[in-house]
């Protein structure tokens, strides 16, 4: 049986995408009495509870601690403390583990509170046919449509990519940050925002040298200067290399390499075996259909009033996807 010719099921609030908008939203409505679907394709939490501030702040974590048993195993492995370590190494793959375990504890509770609370949960793609008829795509499963009274847009945002060096290969954004197979020995990472700055960090203390470049001419350019000077001043004691006013112009031919332009127009190259793209995130707008209902946007994001109504009535946005945090 085809999505076309299958019995639609009905709901009063379908909600698309289960981060901290979304899921939030279900577990208040279902709480009021309104039957709720949520849609969501990986795992429930969102950007920040599975790839953002949760898992980064892991990481940062296990680093700082390798960072002081390292400390420790210098200048013989003596210390005033009387702490003496011998040749220590990090297990990435065992730290990779840890981290994960902490991300499921915190998703196993989102599940758990929506199903309390008697939210209807679909894991699936979803596709919007109208702003009243969404489809969802399950992997091994035929589709399932619904029909909705309300429509709430909660797709988050996704990393930008730059177009001149794309996602592939040596070339990775955060995502792929937070989950190593390996430590590179020499990281560039393009933006420094606190994305790039946290996940530099964290890769500097685990062993890497780190590069880091940013088109304007301080660290954390969207933040008071005052608070940029101090992380600007720990990023040179950690040793990590700041290059800023420059703007990257791509690999070099043979891909081990960034090249950099700087406010002269002088090119150099900044050696690299893996490089992190980490200047923002966009909304996530593209290929489920959001289109086709011809929403007012601001800029790139959906544009919505201060009740989160978009331009086509019953059809509502929050979070990321408004441009909002």
């Amino acid at each position: 049986m085809n999505a076309q010719s299958m019995n639609p099921q009905s709901t009063t609030l379908l909600i698309i995408g289960g981060g901290p908008g979304g899921y939030v939203a279900a577990i208040r409505a279902a709480q009021l009495g309104i039957a709720t679907t949520l849609i969501e394709a990986e795992q429930l939490g969102g950007t920040c509870l599975n790839i953002g501030c949760i898992p980064s702040k892991a990481l940062i974590h296990a680093a700082d601690e390798f960072e002081k048993t390292r400390h420790y195993a210098g200048d013989g492995g003596e210390s005033v403390l009387g702490i003496r370590v011998q040749s220590p190494r990090i297990d990435l793959a065992q730290t990779v583990r840890w981290k994960d375990g902490i991300v499921h504890k915190l998703t196993s509770g989102v599940t758990a509170l929506l199903k309390k609370n008697g939210v209807q949960v679909v894991k699936g793609w979803a596709h919007i046919i109208d702003g009243k008829t969404v489809e969802v795509k399950r992997e091994g499963e035929a589709p399932l449509r619904f029909i909705c009274q309300h429509l709430l847009l909660a797709s988050g945002s996704q990393p930008v990519a730059l177009p001149n060096m794309p996602f592939g290969g040596s070339v990775i954004n955060s995502t792929e940050a937070l989950s190593p197979s390996s430590l590179p020995q020499r990281l560039v990472v393009v933006g420094a925002g606190y994305i790039g700055l946290e996940l530099g960090t964290a890769y500097r203390k685990l062993g890497a040298e780190v590069s880091v470049v940013e088109a304007l001419d301080r660290v954390l350019p969207a933040y008071d200067e005052d608070l940029s000077k101090p992380v600007a001043a720990s990023l040179q004691r950690l040793g990590v290399q700041l290059h800023l006013g420059c703007t990257v112009q791509g690999l070099n031919a043979n891909g081990d390499a960034v090249r950099v332009r700087n406010a002269q127009g002088e090119e150099s190259e900044l050696a690299a075996d893996l490089v992190l793209v980490a200047v923002g995130r966009r909304p996530r707008t593209e290929g489920w259909g959001l289109e086709g209902l011809m929403l007012d946007m601001a800029g790139r994001a959906v544009k919505i009033d201060d009740q989160c109504r978009t331009s086509m009535r019953d059809v509502w946005a929050i979070g990321d996807l408004t441009g909002r945090r």
